[in-house]
């Protein structure tokens, strides 16, 4: 049956002589692999139809969806957000490869229409944000990306609770024995990504390319201990320097 869904693109891999094979996170059908034909021809209608299938392309798409198939087939598409920056700035650019390689990873099948709100709208604010959004979205990433999933971070920092022990995942009184923890200064910086509200408010937060590395490497391990398989991100060294 025919359906229209929107979708994120996650990765594109070549498939024959001129068709690619796409994987996306769509809004009804969680992730889904789609073979499209005829993309990759040297005619400028070819290459019109390539312009989609990038990573981080937010498409609508009209599919073919047969449950029982791992391999689905895709019969249109049109831009559902057009990007202004992400595909142009470097910065954004990076953060938004870190962010699909990080989805790369995490992602399950079935749908999660929360999920999908997070990412998309994670994507369209990436484009619109000013540098300090920009640079501190990768944090604010994960960190709902987890709370999304059912194993955020719980509490704040506070006088008697100075220590964030990314293990546990809450913050504590005293340093655990293991060194998974965040402690001072750091750590009330990553309290206040907890705090935040509207996106907005990650342009008033502060921290220092060492803090930055040292939470973001963090919590991005914290997520990896939930998915067996989650090696490491190859993009993230580029992205730290980048952001340094």
């Amino acid at each position: 049956m025919l359906h229209n869904t929107r979708g994120i693109v996650l990765r594109v891999t070549k498939y024959g002589d001129t068709s690619v094979i796409i994987s996306a996170y769509t809004e009804l059908f969680g992730l889904q692999q789609y073979i499209v034909k005829g993309v990759r021809v040297t005619s400028k209608k070819g290459a019109n139809k390539g312009v989609f299938y990038q990573p981080a392309a937010i498409l609508q798409m009209e599919v073919y969806h047969a449950p029982m198939k791992s391999l689905q087939m895709l019969k249109e598409v049109s831009w559902d957000y057009v990007y202004q920056n992400v595909y142009s700035d470097v910065l954004r650019n990076a953060v938004a490869l870190y962010i699909v390689e990080v989805l790369q990873q995490t992602m399950q099948p079935e749908p999660h229409p929360e999920l999908f709100y997070l990412i998309d709208d994670t994507f369209k604010q990436l484009d619109k944000g000013g540098p300090g959004l920009v640079s501190n979205l990768p944090i604010y990433f994960l960190i709902h990306l987890s709370q999304t999933m059912g194993f955020g971070l719980q509490g704040k920092y506070s006088p008697d609770t100075p220590i964030l022990d990314i293990k546990e995942g809450e913050f504590v009184a005293k340093p655990p024995a293991h060194p998974y923890f965040l402690e001072a200064q750091t750590a009330q910086v990553a309290s206040s990504f907890l705090q935040v509200q509207f996106y907005n408010d990650l342009e008033t937060i502060s921290l220092s390319g060492g803090q930055r590395k040292k939470i973001l490497e963090l919590f991005q391990l914290s997520l990896s201990w939930h998915y067996k398989k989650f090696s490491d991100i190859k993009s993230l060294p580029i992205l730290q320097s980048i952001l340094h």
